[in-house]
């Protein structure tokens, strides 16, 4: 593969990921659930996810070899470990990408409300096939201007938040903009500790696909300094966007008045009186999921080829097959066939796809996660001579990463609708299991 993706393609890929539907959309709810505490869960989280990439940027600079952080589990944990983690990877992409096309389905619904939900999703996913089978320097371009427009927004809310609170702007419902509705609607723990601590699945789910950045190793143009960079940043940047957007919603809205099934961002330009602002929002969370699907297909397409290229098979090693652009062109495709099936199911349940599809995948992201974190372990178990990214307060941090997963694993247990992803996930990581019985035991 080449190695064309620079500095800003790789931190934006992983922000136009995890920067979607969860705050557009998703973060009504979570207000709702917690209250002005969410931002509380938002800082431990976004800590949780900076120790979880250092580990993983640790593990990717001992060996710039590796394609991407399956490798490192190969090596240090197995091949039936690495083969059961590779596929369950896969598929976790594969089911948020079909999220995110429903999703753009039912955004479509406001410009054209006669056009079937079917349809405005797939057509995305064809575009975003056609730009990835170019050059992977194409992905990155689009990837970094549908993150920026995502950005921008974001920005623009807080600085017109900001404004508001500046001026005691009095809105069209009769709410005065200031800091103190943080904590004048019931204390800053109105919702009281369970709410507090439900809050975490809806959270967690919104940091789900950060750790993309270990999917371009072997497309990095300078490893060693392109990927410390991006992983260091990319917390903080994410921590910043997702707490400093909500504090403002919160101090414009008294936080109880906020709708949980509608966008806060919609609500708050609406009130301020911008013409056409829910035409604006829509636009940006069209992008938004775009932008994920985008990642999707990066990450879906990379991880089927590697998981192809050891087969015995050559017709199964064709798939990770590269294009005279240097792209695993037909490992993309098929995935984006995959994806494509979620067109069927918005024809046969519109209404029930996006919920079902992204619970079942954010609650297997929890594995691939804490399989991370049990990989560095075994590194640090390895005694390497040389650690040029050695994570601060290791092993310890590992430990207390592992703890928060369980606390969180514990946490969808109290939802019933969580509780039935939880089972399904079970299921399907016991089929890999057996599944992976066909691999050697140990790494070669």
């Amino acid at each position: 593969m080449k190695r064309s993706l620079k500095s800003r393609h790789i931190q934006l890929m992983a922000l136009g990921g995890t920067i979607g539907t969860g705050l557009f959309l998703g973060s009504g709810q979570a207000i709702h659930s917690a209250g002005p505490a969410i931002l509380l869960a938002y800082i431990i989280t976004g800590i949780v996810c900076f120790w979880i990439m250092r580990a993983l940027g640790e593990l990717l600079m001992a060996d710039l070899n590796y394609r991407s952080f399956v490798d490192a589990i190969r090596v240090y944990l197995g091949p039936r470990v690495s083969f059961i983690t590779g596929w369950a990877y896969w598929a976790c992409w594969i089911a948020l990408a079909m999220a995110e096309i429903t999703a753009i389905g039912m955004y479509f619904q406001l410009w054209l409300p006669h056009v079937p939900q079917w349809i405005p999703g797939l057509l995305t996913l064809i575009v975003l096939l056609c730009i990835n089978l170019i050059t992977v320097s194409a992905f990155g371009e689009l990837q970094f201007w549908f993150a920026l427009i995502k950005i921008l927004a974001i920005a623009l809310l807080v600085l017109v938040g900001v404004g508001m609170m500046l001026v005691s702007f009095k809105s069209t419902s009769g709410y005065v903009a200031s800091p103190e509705n943080l904590f004048n609607n019931g204390g800053f723990f109105a919702a009281g500790t369970k709410g507090f601590i439900l809050s975490f699945q809806m959270v967690v789910f919104a940091f789900v696909g950060i750790e993309m950045v270990g999917m371009t190793a072997a497309e990095a143009e300078n490893p060693r300094h392109v990927i410390p960079r991006a992983i260091n940043a990319i917390p903080f940047q994410i921590l910043l966007f997702y707490v400093a957007a909500l504090a403002v919603i919160m101090c414009i809205y008294p936080w109880d008045r906020l709708a949980p099934s509608k966008s806060p961002f919609v609500m708050v330009f609406n009130d301020i009186g911008l013409r056409g602002a829910a035409s604006l929002i829509n636009f940006v969370v069209v992008t938004a999921a775009a932008s994920a699907c985008n990642s999707s297909l990066y990450t879906t397409g990379r991880m089927l080829a590697e998981l192809t290229s050891t087969s015995h098979r050559p017709g199964i090693r064709l798939v990770s097959k590269l294009s005279r652009n240097s792209v695993p062109a037909l490992a993309v495709i098929i995935s984006a066939g995959v994806i494509a099936i979620a067109a069927v199911l918005n024809l046969i349940m519109p209404g029930g796809v996006f919920k079902v599809i992204s619970s079942i995948a954010t609650t297997s992201f929890l594995f691939i996660w804490a399989i991370i974190i049990v990989t560095h372990l075994k590194y640090l178990q390895s005694k390497p001579q040389e650690r040029p990214f050695k994570v601060p307060g290791a092993p310890y941090t590992d430990y207390l990463v592992l703890a928060f997963l369980a606390f969180v694993l514990v946490v969808l247990c109290l939802d019933k609708q969580t509780l039935g992803a939880l089972i399904f996930t079970l299921i399907w990581f016991a089929i890999l299991a057996v599944a992976s019985l066909s691999q050697p035991r140990k790494q070669k």
